[in-house]
């Protein structure tokens, strides 16, 4: 089995690398200063030198509100290059695990979405990503699909790490409350990527750590775990106007996972102890 890690320096793709060196399992890590995903000949002259048996696809246009500008590239890497990947894939035989997201999704009611639900994005960057499921739905059949929100983790910047810079500088903070989903940590999620990926249980999956909250309700946890006295005012929306379009509803139902036979994932306030303790000693 080796494993190729795409976007490794990255807040997602750098768990999975740490995650295969404590499995001891042969895999590389790769970002773009290794190739350009949106360059087909890069894509297949690289894969065709490590020839892996899986590719986790977590490279990945995140700027959610810049891809509003600038669509075209926010397309080019997302679409395009997530069809580089596929592609290669396919000429290996190798399975693809592809980093999907909830902006997937129209993020309306209060359910909890299905993997087999409509799919209705609302913003260029939503789109983009389902975009790229395409993509990979429709070159190939060995193929993992998963869907991930309000990540936070040990490498890059999060809505943690954010929230813990502005406690440090005010006592007070305005944070939106009628966005609701589930936060992820990477550390918690790399794990279960490998099991997905080292199965043959192919399909569309949702993973999250369990439990739901608002963003200002992950700000209140935030502060109250790292011990730091601020008030979270919590606001709508609508007076927190960004450029692109945020989904109110984000949660994403899990039960695939366990009828799969994948441990669900822990609920995200025991796993965001574990983070700011980790953060509070690095």
């Amino acid at each position: 089995m080796k494993i190729l890690i795409t976007g490794a320096n990255g807040q997602l793709g750098h768990d999975v690398v740490k995650e295969c060196v404590a499995r001891n399992i042969s895999h590389k890590g790769v970002d773009l200063n290794d190739f350009d995903i949106t360059d087909e000949s890069a894509v297949l002259e690289a894969f065709a030198l490590y020839n892996p048996t899986v590719v986790v696809h977590c490279a990945a246009y995140t700027a959610v509100d810049k891809a509003e500008d600038e669509p075209e590239v926010c397309n080019k890497i997302n679409v395009d290059g997530t069809r580089n990947i596929a592609l290669a894939c396919k000429k290996l035989g190798a399975k693809m695990l592809y980093i999907s997201t909830d902006y997937v999704f129209a993020g309306d009611g209060e359910h909890s979405y299905q993997p087999s639900d409509s799919t209705a994005p609302i913003s260029v960057y939503g789109k983009s990503k389902l975009g790229g499921e395409r993509v990979v739905q429709e070159l190939l059949e060995n193929y993992f699909i998963v869907r991930i929100s309000w990540a936070f983790g040990e490498n890059g910047n999060n809505f943690v790490k954010t929230m813990l810079r502005l406690g440090k500088e005010r006592d007070s903070l305005n944070v939106v409350c009628d966005q609701v989903g589930s936060p992820t940590y990477t550390a918690d999620l790399a794990p279960l990527l490998c099991e997905i990926a080292l199965s043959d249980k192919f399909g569309i999956y949702h993973a999250t750590n369990e439990g739901t909250c608002s963003w200002a309700e992950f700000a209140q946890e935030i502060f109250r775990q790292a011990e730091l006295s601020v008030n979270v005012n919590p606001i709508p929306t609508s007076e927190y106007p960004t450029k692109a379009t945020r989904p109110l509803n984000s949660r994403l139902d899990k039960t695939c996972l366990v009828e799969a036979g994948f441990n669900p994932l822990p609920h995200w306030a025991e796993s965001l102890k574990q983070y700011v303790s980790a953060l509070s000693v690095s």
